[in-house]
């Protein structure tokens, strides 16, 4: 079985001997319930570095009073199985109590990226993904981390974390890995009824109706909303938002798009929240 450690400085003692001996270090981080989307994360990062490490943490501070943090699907023994049969080289497994040791009180915010999109409907949420994820950056070192860009708005903060705070991370955004239905892969689709796991595929149906008229050159945000939004209202048991955003800075376009602009969504069926997105003018067709 993979090995795995819980404490931080053992983590990072591995860390520093693995580059002490002239290895690059590929890091995942994840918080367990994994799918072939962590997976091909995983096997990303072993494209890119000679030895690969991912944390499984299912972080408090990223999730509000009134979301899933006590149901969280935890699997460690499975998901161990799964790193290793992915090329994993070792698991960070820690408790809460190990990242947030008594006293702890700093956090990370990336203001401006956390005002768009899930951020008013997640209030802190960015602030706690930012911190958990620096405390691993600080603990892993200078490594490529590999996130998935179904979390746009995620990765996009953590972008702007490391290049402001200039961390030694280089970032890899690994494209949205799907079923075969086209549903963006979650550990939240575990969640889903049959017939709510038949109605999301609306949301890859939006997307793809949105990439296809930009294709043939519409470009008005409204309309490209609008193709998005037709499938999902008719199936969603809400919509939290179909957003047409700079592709980098998240802030709504109003008019025309220009030659890249992302489409993300998020959307509600039954108590299950998912997201999708995709980049026009940069992401394959779906």
């Amino acid at each position: 079985m993979i090995s795995t450690v819980v404490a931080a400085a053992e983590f990072r003692a591995f860390c520093d001997l693995q580059r002490a001996a002239g290895r690059r270090i590929g890091f995942v981080p994840t918080m367990g319930a994994l799918h072939d989307g962590h997976l091909a994360l995983v096997r990303a990062a072993k494209a890119e570095a000679d030895v690969v490490v991912a944390s499984v943490f299912v972080n408090p501070t990223q999730f509000g009073p009134n979301e899933d943090f006590s149901k969280y699907p935890r699997d460690l023994d499975g998901d161990r199985a799964k790193l290793a049969s992915a090329g994993c080289d070792l698991v960070f497994a820690p408790t809460a109590a190990e990242m947030y040791p008594t006293n702890d009180v700093t956090r990370v915010r990336v203001a401006p990226l956390e005002q768009f999109l899930c951020g008013p409907i997640r209030p802190g949420h960015f602030e706690g993904v930012a911190t958990v994820v620096s405390k691993f950056f600080h603990l892993v070192g200078p490594a490529t981390a590999v996130f998935g860009r179904k979390d746009y708005q995620q990765l996009a903060v953590l972008r702007a974390m490391v290049r402001d705070l200039f961390l030694p991370i280089t970032i890899v955004g690994h494209p949205i890995v799907r079923e075969a239905d086209g549903l963006a892969m979650s550990s939240r689709n575990a969640y889903l009824t049959p017939t709510q796991r038949h109605n999301a595929q609306a949301l890859s149906q939006g997307l793809r109706a949105a990439q296809q008229a930009f294709a043939q050159g519409v470009r008005g945000a409204d309309e490209l909303a609008a193709l998005v939004t037709a499938p999902i209202v008719a199936v969603a048991d809400s919509i939290d938002y179909v957003s047409v955003a700079d592709a980098d800075t998240l802030v709504p376009i109003s008019g025309d798009v220009g030659n890249r602009a992302l489409i993300a969504i998020a959307a509600r069926f039954g108590g299950t929240r998912l997201l999708d997105n995709v980049v026009l003018g940069e992401d394959a067709p779906l």
